[in-house]
């Protein structure tokens, strides 16, 4: 049967940042110009036309990012509609903890979800993955729980500039902190990925 959907791109990490950082610069500006509602409306569209570049540049669309945009679309009309803050300052705990639980849930069931994300990226042995999944599961349940602390704790204009120029930088460092686990547990070149029950991820 003849595939006649485009094939998929790498895309440049520097790319890849600047289109995930792109959104949230905008958001802290508009908010400092005209507030957190029109701040909401100008993310929700910048999340989206970040996410067709993606497409246009990588043929392709990851996982998460999809279901942030879907999250960020359905808080983010709910604080314009109902002119209510809390919503879209709760979505980064509603998405960190969705990460969170979907990953140790995966492990307590023996099935760890990882590999399908980033496993058409990186090559590692079922320890790495399985120590690999534990942390990042710990870690989007922390950054939860981070968010949940300071949305509740600061002004709004803080909150803004915590997600703006925190979340990210705290999720880059974390990431970079992995490299010497995925360096040691890098499967050999010409082994088997172990089989999952389902195939690799193509999102």
């Amino acid at each position: 049967m003849n595939d006649n959907r485009p094939p998929a791109r790498s895309m440049s990490p520097l790319v890849k940042i600047g289109l995930e950082l792109g959104p949230l610069v905008i958001f802290f500006i508009a908010n400092g110009r005209a507030g957190i509602y029109a701040a909401t409306g100008a993310f929700m569209v910048a999340t989206f036309v970040a996410l067709a570049i993606m497409w246009l540049l990588a043929r392709k669309i990851a996982v998460m990012p999809l279901i942030s945009a879907a999250v960020v679309l359905v808080f983010g009309t709910l604080t314009i509609v109902l002119q209510d803050d809390h919503f879209i300052k709760m979505k980064p705990t509603l998405v960190n903890a969705l990460f969170g639980v979907a990953l140790l849930g995966g492990m307590a069931l023996k099935k760890p979800l990882l590999p399908y994300v980033l496993g058409d990226v990186f090559e590692l042995t079922p320890e790495g993955w399985r120590v690999l999944t534990i942390r990042w599961g710990v870690f989007f349940i922390a950054m939860a729980v981070l968010n949940e602390i300071v949305w509740r704790s600061v002004s709004t204009d803080s909150w803004v500039a915590f997600k703006t120029f925190g979340y990210l930088p705290l999720t880059l460092i974390f990431a970079m902190a992995q490299v010497p686990l995925m360096t040691r547990h890098g499967a050999p070149a010409n082994a088997t990925p172990p089989s999952t029950g389902a195939p690799k991820p193509g999102e």
